[in-house]
């Protein structure tokens, strides 16, 4: 049985605010808002919670989620799954960007 290709997701994660103690992560985010939520926003061919598990686990983490990592934001990419790769691999990017114009400070590769 072929896997529907829409099976990737966007998703969103609040970090703990201590995350702007790390240099590249404030340096990433010169002009973010300090009354706003730090986030990262990542891609997955997973579900969104399993990947925030596997990320806290350590496995092919990101250190800023794993360390810093508090919850999921599904407020903030509801609507937006599930895609290709393609449009996931475009879409990580787009929201990513769309977060940062309203003042979050966000993490994003």
């Amino acid at each position: 049985m072929k896997q529907d290709p829409r099976h990737h997701s966007v998703y969103v994660v609040e970090l703990d605010a201590a995350v702007r103690t790390r240099r590249r992560f404030r340096e990433a985010n010169p002009n973010h808002d300090p009354d706003m939520a730090c986030l990262y926003v990542g891609m997955t061919g997973l579900s969104p919670e399993e990947r925030f598990q596997k990320h806290k686990q350590g496995h092919k983490a990101c250190r800023y989620v794993k360390a810093f990592g508090k919850r999921l934001r599904l407020d903030l990419y509801d609507g937006l799954n599930p895609m290709t790769f393609e449009e996931a691999c475009d879409m990580e990017a787009e929201l990513a960007e769309q977060l940062r114009r309203q003042g979050y400070a966000v993490w994003q590769h």
